[in-house]
């Protein structure tokens, strides 16, 4: 009798100095404090930290930005951008926070259903 996968409390983590390059899918969150080119399907909260950069989309369900992202954000509940952040792409969130300090270039769109449409994201190009 299989198991079935459960989202758990588990915190995965890419360090600094680790770079990647792939996509990344976890039931459970991540932090990354080192650079990653390629796509994030995390089912829980992803935290990018001051020495963290991303290049490539990300679909979550909360968002806590210190780095770089460079790629669109599709969270189900909050994204913050912390005063180091630097994000330039769309945003697609139900819940937003901008301290000053940080620099978001693009576009945000806040949707109050954005749960029920996790898999179906297709961000303009």
């Amino acid at each position: 009798m299989a198991k079935e996968i459960e989202s758990t409390n588990a915190i995965n983590l890419i360090s600094a100095g680790t770079s990647v390059k792939g996509d990344i899918e976890s039931n459970s969150g991540i932090r990354l404090d080192g650079q990653l080119q390629g796509k994030m399907d995390i089912k829980g909260k992803v935290v990018i930290g001051a020495s963290g950069t991303i290049t490539g989309d990300i679909v979550c369900q909360t968002l806590e930005v210190s780095g770089q992202i460079t790629g669109n954000i599709h969270a189900a509940d909050l994204v913050s951008l912390k005063a180091t952040a630097r994000m330039n792409g769309q945003i697609i969130a139900r819940k937003l926070s901008i301290e000053p300090g940080a620099v978001f270039t693009g576009t945000c769109r806040m949707d109050m259903d954005s749960d029920a449409k996790r898999k179906e994201v297709d961000f303009p190009k």
